[in-house]
């Protein structure tokens, strides 16, 4: 039975790289804008050496009609993992049972993070400057554009559509 990364507890016996390990610590990491990662400090049974291992190459889904969670690795999903926010609905898509890809929606909504002070005066114009976003996705925005502020990002070509 697999269990999710973020259910690990200390004093618990799982099967690692075809291996009995004990957790003897867990601790969940959120550095900065990066994303969050569990890792976990592991014991091998049957030689006593102990290591370090890190769960942040996943991506997790819920099937939203069973709840049953599903773990996508960054390989699989490709740069869709640049628009990837949470509670997002996408439709996976599976060949012979096999999780391969996902659909995502023609846009979606960012935060922008870091951008250079907006102008007051500026409108609309061929005019623009890099934002990054709350993925780490950097998209070329308009003058106008702030810190904090909502964007409509089109997941095809990866550019700014308008402010959400």
């Amino acid at each position: 039975m697999a269990i999710p990364a973020t259910q690990l507890r200390p004093g618990m016996i799982i099967k690692h790289n075809n291996d009995l390990h004990s957790v003897f610590s867990v601790e969940h990491r959120t550095p900065g804008n990066l994303r969050a990662f569990i890792q976990a400090k592991l014991r091998n049974l049957r030689t006593g050496a102990m290591f370090e291992h890190n769960d942040g190459d996943g991506y997790y889904f819920m099937n939203t009609e069973n709840y049953e969670q599903l773990h996508l690795t960054r390989d699989i999903l490709g740069d869709a993992v640049d628009y990837l926010i949470p509670n997002l609905q996408i439709r996976v898509e599976f060949y012979n049972g096999k999780a391969v890809g996902i659909e995502l929606p023609q846009t979606v909504e960012l935060t922008v993070l870091e951008t250079e002070p907006g102008l007051k005066s500026a409108t609309a114009s061929s005019v623009t400057k890099p934002a990054k976003t709350e993925t780490g996705l950097i998209v070329q925005v308009p003058p106008f554009i702030n810190e904090g502020e909502k964007i409509k990002v089109d997941t095809a070509e990866g550019v700014y559509l308008s402010r959400a």
